[in-house]
């Protein structure tokens, strides 16, 4: 199958929305969140990384249960507890419950990340599925770009809670349409034998140096703009004194970033192949921090340099998700749910990582979080280094 309905990529790419969405769609509300709850700003910030920490766990189970079980269940049980996990954000009294719900959001969540990736595995090969991934890349992130817009707006008319209502309300349509329209993508002969063998899958994985130098460069970059989304809300109210609605258009500049470059990239991997698509996003990626950097050892960190290294930044972003993750999983066609699964999982256990980090050390502070993102990115770069090593040694021994 060489095609896939528009409807069904609109529906993988509603799927794989659900995580962005439920980060983005509540930045503009973080200090309005502290200020209700009565909580400082490094306790709202770990929200973020703690939403992270429920992806990364909840990442590790969905792969290897998906390839036992099947695509299909797994994503409406997740769907479920991201539900249920919404309410409880909704009706939260003080910053612990908060951190708990978003836990668990997360968690459900996780199925939705893993699992729409795995369908696209399931059904394609390498280059049609780097570009299928990359329409779905395209889709998520224009609606990733509005959801800031749409935050603010809910928060200036509703309060932040609103925003937990817009979220449940997105995912209960998504759940329903998976229900209806997704058919099981994994036939019954292509399943683990059981659920040992399913988990096992991942020491496969693990034992593959190219499958580890490919999560390290995508998580890596992803990180960097994690930890950027948990230390912005603050660095650009408090230090830079921008409102909530100044704040979700500068966020959306970065999301037209990312559309553009993910547009290039749809239209030149069936051309040039994923791997030097990858290539070209390490070099953006390497020409942000060089800004970053510079911004971050000026006396006074400016607010239009930070802002474009960092949309620079973020944009290559669209070049090294869709690509990595493609190649990562035509590494193993008959793992590819535990393949997915760990490795988006050790994406955003980097991008906890990272946030973890920014939320301790960056405050309102300019020049620590370019610095947070200059690090992630440095490395980013260096696990490509690995991945094209890798590739050289393993052609030179098949020769």
């Amino acid at each position: 199958m060489s095609r896939t309905p528009v409807g069904t990529v609109l529906l993988l790419a509603s799927l794989t929305a659900i995580v962005p969405l439920s980060i983005d769609i509540n930045l503009p509300a973080m200090p309005a969140i502290a200020a209700d709850l009565q909580a400082s700003s490094s306790s709202v910030q770990s929200t973020v990384g703690t939403f992270l920490l429920g992806l990364c766990l909840g990442m590790l189970c969905y792969g290897p249960l998906a390839d036992r079980f099947g695509r299909r269940p797994l994503l409406l049980a997740g769907g479920a507890v991201y539900l249920v996990a919404t309410l409880a954000c909704i009706f939260a009294s003080d910053i612990d419950q908060l951190v708990l719900a978003r836990f668990f959001q997360a968690l459900g969540g996780a199925a939705a990340s893993v699992l729409g990736r795995a369908v696209v595995s399931d059904r394609f090969a390498l280059t049609e599925a780097a570009r299928v991934l990359t329409l779905m890349h395209l889709v998520t992130m224009i609606a990733t770009l509005l959801s800031p817009i749409v935050g603010s707006a809910l928060l200036a008319l509703t309060g932040w809670r609103s925003i937990f209502v817009a979220l449940g309300l997105f995912v209960a349509v998504v759940m329903a349409s998976t229900a209806w329209r997704l058919q099981e993508s994994l036939p019954p002969s292509r399943r683990s034998a059981s659920l040992g063998s399913a988990f096992l899958a991942y020491l496969g994985v693990l034992r593959a140096p190219l499958a580890l130098a490919y999560m390290g460069c995508m998580g890596l970059a992803l990180g960097g703009m994690f930890g950027f989304m948990t230390g912005s809300p603050f660095v650009y109210a408090e230090h830079f004194g921008l409102s909530p609605g100044q704040y979700a258009w500068l966020m959306a500049l970065n999301f037209v970033s990312i559309i553009g470059l993910t547009l290039i990239n749809a239209r030149l991997v069936r051309r040039h192949g994923p791997q030097r698509m990858i290539g070209i996003g390490v070099l953006l990626t390497l020409l942000a921090c060089a800004g970053l950097l510079h911004a971050a050892l000026a006396e006074s960190v400016g607010l239009v340099q930070l802002v474009l290294c960092v949309m620079l930044y973020i944009g290559a972003t669209g070049l090294l998700g869709a690509n990595s993750i493609a190649c990562l999983m035509a590494l193993f066609p008959n793992r590819s749910g535990a393949a997915a699964g760990l490795a988006i999982s050790a994406q955003f256990a980097l991008a906890s990582l990272c946030s973890g980090i920014t939320a301790r050390v960056v405050g309102n502070d300019p020049g620590r979080l370019a610095l947070v993102m200059v690090c992630a990115g440095v490395g980013s770069a260096a696990c490509y280094g690995l991945v094209l090593a890798w590739r050289r040694r393993a052609r030179l021994v098949s020769r």
